[in-house]
């Protein structure tokens, strides 16, 4: 899809704009670990519901869309800095999903447990082929006072096909490249009942993994960095009348900003080199 249209390996070529905005230290590993990070938050599979998404017995059908902020110039530097990415295609990934909360195993509607399904086709748009398959599975229990609480687990994998890396020869052959992501976590959450609209809260931590393959040249992009820590969400979930659900979410990924040490290629670490702030949103019509 065009939304993942970003390359690690090409011709020089600084977009316009950006070429007083080198990062100051500069780092290439820094940079590609980054890029890879970000790309694989922006398809976590958040709630954008409350602790209890659906009465027992019933469920939603719909779409979700997940914002993807454009990066600035500094985030954009790759190949020793001479270019950047191009990574501000698309400012949102749409998915089909489809929930579902199941009879509680103790009768009445006190726990609800739930779980849900996301897919993205693989469409071939402006050359490429993406692939997004998510699920999720929680309970959620009412309270007497009325709050809500919950834990959910979630899962994404994530395949493109493209020729993302462009070739090193301004008139080389298409040659196509492999990206694969794959992120999971866990949530806690509670929820605030005001009448048929729901604000809630989620903590919770999140572990990425990433692969790239360059086709042109058959190097393969090590993530010495892969993102691991917290995601924090808080949104609000509301059915309307006629069935209709509408969630919106702010979505926190906050990782961290380190910067390497003079020991930097001979370590592997986890969290400092990815992070990710943006709004999601759902649309659902309830069924029965």
């Amino acid at each position: 899809m065009v939304w993942l249209t970003w390359v690690f390996a090409s011709h020089a070529q600084v977009a316009p704009g950006c070429v007083d905005k080198v990062p100051d230290p500069y780092h290439e590993q820094v940079q590609v670990d980054f890029l890879q990070n970000y790309i694989a938050l922006s398809s976590t599979f958040s709630g954008i519901h409350a602790p209890v998404p659906h009465e027992p017995g019933t469920g939603g059908v719909g779409v979700d869309l997940n914002g993807i902020p454009p990066l600035p110039c500094a985030r954009r530097f790759a190949l020793n800095a001479s270019k950047t990415e191009e990574t501000n295609k698309s400012p949102v990934l749409p998915r089909l999903r489809l929930s579902f909360a199941l009879p509680s195993p103790f009768g009445g509607d006190e726990v609800v447990p739930y779980g849900s399904v996301a897919y993205l086709p693989p469409l071939a748009v402006a050359g490429q082929r993406s692939t997004v398959l998510s699920a999720e599975g929680g309970v959620g229990v009412r309270l007497s006072d009325g709050f809500q609480l919950g834990g959910r687990f979630h899962a994404t994998s994530m395949k493109t096909i493209a020729d993302a890396a462009t070739s090193l020869d301004k008139n080389g052959a298409e040659a196509l490249d492999l990206y694969l992501a794959n992120t999971l976590g866990f949530d806690f959450l509670v929820g605030f009942p005001t009448g048929r609209t729901t604000p809630y809260l989620a903590v919770g931590l999140t572990d990425a993994s990433t692969y790239f393959w360059v086709g042109d040249d058959g190097v393969m992009s090590n993530n010495l960095h892969p993102y691991a820590g917290l995601a924090l969400s808080a949104g609000l979930d509301t059915l309307l009348e006629m069935g209709m659900r509408l969630g919106l979410e702010l979505y926190a990924a906050p990782g961290g900003h380190s910067r390497p040490d003079k020991n930097f290629e001979n370590e592997v670490g986890f969290g400092g080199y990815g992070h990710l702030y943006t709004l999601r949103a759902r649309v659902a019509w309830e069924f029965d």
